[in-house]
């Protein structure tokens, strides 16, 4: 890929910058009296020391888009009333003099990222800070971040990293190398309604093993039960980044392919994999299978939900965040009283059997961010220290504060999973073999020339017209030589 395209929108989130952001810092309390996490040897960081003499004071800045009582208020008030004083107390304990700041917002994610990447070129900065999967490509060629070796070389034998599972590592890491730790992720499968089903007659325990199991599951409602929806899967643009995410990607990994492939440089365009999911499209919305309506809907996603959790939608294709944030009976938006016995969930299938990325039967798409290491840090060994600190067993299960929540850590989840089944679940069985979205600057311009061909083919569209309109467009966002078409 030409290596100046990606970072277009960098270089005009540069622009404006300096506009946007002033960090605001937050206010250190005491510390909470419950378990203590160990704070590694700084001297055990790696190979580079810290610029400060033995003893000496230093100073460490964590940077997060998140402030106590606003926007991420869990996060903030966990670095404030728990990391920070607790990391200060046991670096003290091992005679090293170390005082950590923390620097919170609670704007926009762009205004966020922008000030991120002004403080990166100036080489300034948090030395630890926040940042979305979805940047790590695009910050790496712009050379903002590094892996996390090059700036602490012991980084690696680091045995936090046997914890969480090498899909979820693939979040913070761009080209096989890592820039940072997960902070926590999601997963995409099905989930499907068992009293519409059993009115169909199909089994409470459904688990296709393909696509042509989940149309011929949705055919049976149709025919069976009038009234009901039989499929929801994210299509067109309204839905915006729920199309892609939670629709889109997870079929076109079960056709064998990722939307971006790191070793050929190249996207997926007009080829077969892209046609085989439009037309996936084509035979739920314009069969009666699915209803178009929702998909051009300003809200259909929150409609989709509702009428799922009103027993109007058989299967629906979607992420935890619906199991944990919509239809829990404890707070939900669109609560289900009787969610553990209503509820049917199951993995998302390749198109056929072992037709998957790397030859995969069940396929998944995840989210999520995580924490990187500032390369500017004039302190990185201790820098280090507090970013495994932060993502240690004992700090995560802090985070938590004993709610149920999918961690980055498989010993966390194990612990504090185990009473959810659907959080364990996608913990034990949907990480392990899910894939991220490309960390591109392009790739929000890409999803939407995804979402856009979805809707086109839902509309009448061909499917060939509309592959090749989208991979047109694609020609102009990343340049011919990056695109692949054909089979």
């Amino acid at each position: 890929m030409n290596a100046n395209r990606p970072l277009i929108r960098l270089t005009a989130l540069l622009a404006t910058g300096a506009l946007v952001l002033t960090a605001c810092s937050g206010t250190t309390t005491s510390p909470s009296a419950s378990a203590q996490a160990s704070v590694p040897a700084a001297s055990a960081g790696g190979s580079q020391p810290s610029s400060s003499p033995a003893g000496a004071p230093i100073t460490l800045t964590i940077a997060a888009n998140a402030v106590i009582g606003g926007k991420s208020d869990q996060e903030a008030t966990w670095i404030t009333n728990y990391v920070i004083p607790t990391f200060e107390k046991q670096m003290s304990a091992q005679g090293e003099n170390v005082t950590v700041k923390f620097n919170g917002t609670g704007v926009a994610d762009e205004q966020y990222k922008a000030q991120l990447a002004l403080d990166l070129k100036s080489g300034s900065g948090a030395d630890v800070f926040d940042m979305d999967g979805i940047w790590i490509g695009e910050f790496a060629q712009a050379n903002y971040i590094k892996p996390l070796s090059q700036i602490v070389p012991a980084a690696d034998s680091w045995d936090g990293w046997s914890q969480i599972t090498p899909a979820v590592q693939a979040n913070m890491s761009y080209q096989g190398q890592r820039y940072g730790i997960s902070s926590g992720t999601d997963g995409r499968f099905l989930y499907f309604n068992k009293d519409v089903f059993a009115k169909a007659g199909l089994p409470a325990d459904w688990a296709p093993t393909s696509w042509q199991d989940i149309l011929t599951a949705a055919q049976t409602i149709k025919s069976k039960v009038p009234g009901v929806t039989p499929l929801q899967i994210d299509a067109g643009t309204a839905m915006g980044e729920a199309t892609t995410a939670q629709g889109f990607l997870p079929l076109l990994v079960g056709t064998g392919v990722k939307l971006y492939d790191e070793t050929t440089q190249k996207w997926q365009g007009n080829t077969t994999q892209i046609q085989d999911v439009l037309n996936f499209y084509k035979q739920v919305y314009t069969t009666g299978l699915g209803d178009p309506q929702i998909q051009l809907a300003a809200k259909g996603r929150d409609q989709s939900f509702l009428e799922f959790s009103q027993l109007k939608i058989g299967i629906l294709a979607e992420s935890d965040y619906m199991w944990r944030g919509v239809i829990n009976p404890s707070g939900g938006v669109n609560p289900m009283q009787n969610r553990s016995t209503e509820v049917g969930w199951t993995l998302m299938p390749a198109k056929t059997a072992g037709s998957g990325v790397s030859g995969q039967s069940f396929v998944s798409i995840s989210g999520g961010g995580g924490r990187v290491l500032n390369p500017n840090s004039k302190n990185p060994s201790e820098a280090w220290a507090l970013l495994s600190f932060m993502s240690s067993k004992d700090a995560v299960l802090q985070y938590t504060n004993g709610q149920p929540q999918i961690t980055q850590r498989n010993d966390v989840n194990a612990q504090i999973l185990s009473s959810d089944p659907v959080l364990t679940f996608v913990a034990t069985k949907v990480l392990p073999l899910t894939v991220y979205r490309p960390g591109f600057a392009v790739y929000p311009q890409v999803s939407q020339a995804l979402q856009l061909a979805s809707q086109e083919v839902f509309n009448g569209k061909s499917v060939s017209d509309a592959a090749t309109e989208y991979n047109n467009t694609l020609v102009k966002l990343v340049g011919a030589d990056h695109v692949a078409s054909g089979g």
